[in-house]
């Protein structure tokens, strides 16, 4: 892999909070480098969902200390729409129903908007039929409405099909194994690989409350999140003590 003159993605003692002052992030530090698939696990009300927000600057909560860089870019203070256009993707939790815009079209606006040039329906049809059939989805599912009538499966192999489409160099998966069964949960687990397989270079933070996802990601790293803070780091081991002994044993 390529030498790089800064990390891909480095958070610094961030600190965060509410708009009504609640902090909920204590001094987060994390280093990503090109072409990492880092995990980050936590209990409910760890602060794993507001980090991922946070991370992609909802003003729903503000830093009130520390940093975070991306490619050697201060990003702290850019607004969610740069910090799209410059390579960040966000894969939701619970995907948003948009009445009335097909996938495509959606796809379509977001990647002019990424790469800076006005692309057509037809240019984008060729290279969503390509994934679709990579990740395997039925060829109709472009041409409806983005997550409406969609089920849980279906809406997170949509996030997979905007990842691979918008090209990214650093996705933040939040809890993309949310609501999943197992079937569903591999296929969306192996969408991610193969989007990985496509660019090596691609960094990933997998935010996830389960072991399972991480069965088919194989993360370099393993972080766990309590209190708002990282309290251990290591490798796809730490994980399996966690499924053994529980949150408690990190506390």
């Amino acid at each position: 892999m390529a030498d790089y003159p800064s990390p891909l993605f480095e958070i610094t003692d961030l600190h965060a909070s509410t708009t009504d002052g609640i902090e909920i992030l204590h001094g987060l530090n994390l280093v990503i480098q090109h072409g990492e698939t880092h995990a980050l696990m936590g209990p409910n009300g760890s602060g794993k969902s507001t980090l991922a927000s946070v991370l992609l600057g909802s003003p729903e909560y503000l830093v009130t200390k520390g940093s975070i860089r991306f490619q050697g870019d201060d990003i702290t203070d850019w607004a969610p729409d740069a910090r799209g256009k410059s390579g960040l993707f966000l894969a939701f939790q619970y995907p948003l129903e948009i009445a009335g815009v097909s996938v495509i079209n959606f796809l379509r606006q977001a990647l002019s908007a990424r790469k800076g040039i006005d692309l057509s329906v037809l240019e984008l049809r060729l290279s969503i039929m390509d994934w679709m059939d990579r990740l395997g989805m039925d060829p109709a599912f472009a041409d409806r409405y983005v997550n409406e009538g969609f089920s849980g499966g279906e809406k997170k192999r949509n996030e997979v099909l905007q990842m691979a489409i918008l090209e990214p160099e650093m996705a933040v998966l939040d809890e993309t194994d949310s609501g999943l069964d197992i079937d569903a949960l591999k296929i969306v687990a192996n969408g991610v690989s193969e989007v990985k397989n496509d660019r090596p270079e691609l960094g990933v933070l997998a935010i996830t409350h389960y072991q399972r996802l991480l069965d088919h990601l194989h993360p370099d790293v393993v972080h766990i999140l309590i209190g708002g803070k990282i309290v251990e780091s290591g490798g796809l081991e730490l994980a399996g003590r966690l499924e053994a002994d529980g949150y408690e044993t990190f506390r």
